[in-house]
């Protein structure tokens, strides 16, 4: 059964922080609520098949780290939804980042990951933050939240992430060097023997993990795609090193309140699909 999002506060404990600072994630299992759940399928469907139908009409099989078909990271798309600003700037993300980033929050990035059935892509060992720093080696800021929320049922078997805890990676506060991957367009940051601990989860639960932790996915080999939603926040602005602001930057919570203001919020953000256009 999931949560109502009045019980996801008394969920998150000491524990659960504890967790993840040091070890950089942690586990809240179904804290979204059905009619949740429903709304971000339904979103999900319509990305997903905007994206796939755009690229078909184009003849493109692959756009960054998207490749039709097999796997869909979707970005910057928020704004021309009705429903996702809802869930994004709603009282269940302010509840998880004032827990594991503090009083004050940013709206950072938000993105779907999709791997289709059957031959849905893995993804490379990684740090969200190691994206930032490779796209900008100067920057410097403190490390952000990622919120990873599994709208299918995830197993080994249809490609759910793998996280490798700080003390086996050192990477608390840390980001280690990435190199691109030509084939995949991924960036790997470790190619060791370490597999990882899996994440298995039911549908409608949140992974949080910090911006440092690596981590990766394996094949979807099912039937069925695998569906994800992240909704990354900073606890400050992030700053580009030749000035101004990286990705969204929306102003989210402040002294543990709800500030966002759906009249200020317009783009263009920077991070938009640019296979969409």
């Amino acid at each position: 059964m999931l949560a109502s999002a009045s019980e996801v506060v008394m969920q998150i404990t000491v524990r659960h922080r504890q967790e993840f600072v040091e070890q950089g994630y942690s586990l809240l299992p179904r804290v979204l609520d059905e009619e949740t759940l429903t709304m971000l399928r339904e979103e999900c469907s319509y990305f997903v098949g905007y994206v796939d139908g755009s690229m078909k009409a184009r003849g493109r099989e692959t756009y960054g780290i998207t490749h039709r078909g097999k796997r869909y990271f979707i970005s910057g798309r928020y704004r021309e939804s009705r429903r996702l600003p809802g869930f994004l700037f709603g009282q269940l993300m302010a509840d998880i980042t004032s827990a594991f980033l503090g009083d004050e929050s940013y709206l950072f990035v938000e993105q779907w990951v999709v791997k289709g059935a059957e031959q849905g892509m893995k993804f490379a060992w990684h740090q969200d933050g190691g994206y930032v720093k490779f796209s900008d080696p100067k920057t410097r800021h403190r490390p952000y939240l990622t919120c990873w929320c599994a709208l299918d049922d995830m197993s080994e078997d249809n490609g759910t992430i793998f996280v490798m805890p700080h003390d086996r990676a050192n990477t608390r506060n840390h980001i280690l060097p990435h190199r691109a991957e030509p084939d995949t367009n991924d960036l790997v940051g470790y190619e060791g023997s370490d597999p990882g601990e899996p994440i298995e989860v039911p549908a409608g639960s949140v992974v949080v993990f910090s911006s440092t932790t690596l981590h990766r996915s394996s094949a979807n080999t099912t039937e069925a795609p695998r569906r994800a939603y992240l909704a990354q926040y900073s606890g400050e602005v992030i700053q580009r090193s030749t000035g101004g602001a990286w990705a969204h930057a929306v102003p989210f919570t402040r002294s543990g309140q709800i500030i966002y203001e759906p009249g200020a919020d317009h783009g263009p953000s920077g991070l938009r699909s640019p296979e969409l256009e």
